[in-house]
């Protein structure tokens, strides 16, 4: 039962603070004005693809909190995944921007890494993570080119 509360606990504070974040610095008119390359997702894909990543993120880390793992890395590419938002959207900065998200690709990467040789679970459920960041990744450079 205890097991259970923690990753309950995991998931929703995770999925609250990502909310939280998104809520707080949506894209807004800024946003919407900018040139956006053609592989640009839809907006609609946005809230639902990071709604179910950020349960992953809660999961795995529950995991590596209560199994062992990776734990600095995992609480690194957090705190860069939460910080990137009221930069981008809030600070409308798209250089530091690209530098956060960049920091943030090379964190999931070597999570993945070094995850893999104690649990392989949680190194596997990072790799849509790590799928979905890079397309984030190359639209925020691709919009610091346009714009």
């Amino acid at each position: 039962m205890r097991s259970l509360i923690t990753y309950i606990l995991f998931v929703v504070a995770v999925v609250g603070i990502g909310m939280f974040v998104g809520t707080h610095w949506p894209p807004g008119e800024w946003y919407a004005a900018l040139q956006k390359p053609f592989f640009t997702p839809p907006n609609a894909w946005f809230p639902v693809v990071w709604t179910a990543l950020y349960v992953i993120i809660g999961f795995v880390g529950a995991r590596i909190f209560t199994q062992g793992g990776p734990v600095l890395l995992w609480i690194l590419q957090l705190a860069l995944n939460f910080v990137w938002t009221p930069v981008f959207f809030g600070a409308h900065n798209m250089v530091a921007g690209v530098a956060i998200i960049a920091a943030l690709w090379l964190t999931i990467v070597a999570f993945i890494g070094r995850a893999w040789g104690q649990d392989k679970l949680s190194a596997l459920l990072f790799v849509p993570y790590a799928a979905w960041v890079t397309v984030a990744l190359a639209l925020n450079g691709t919009l610091i080119l346009l714009n």
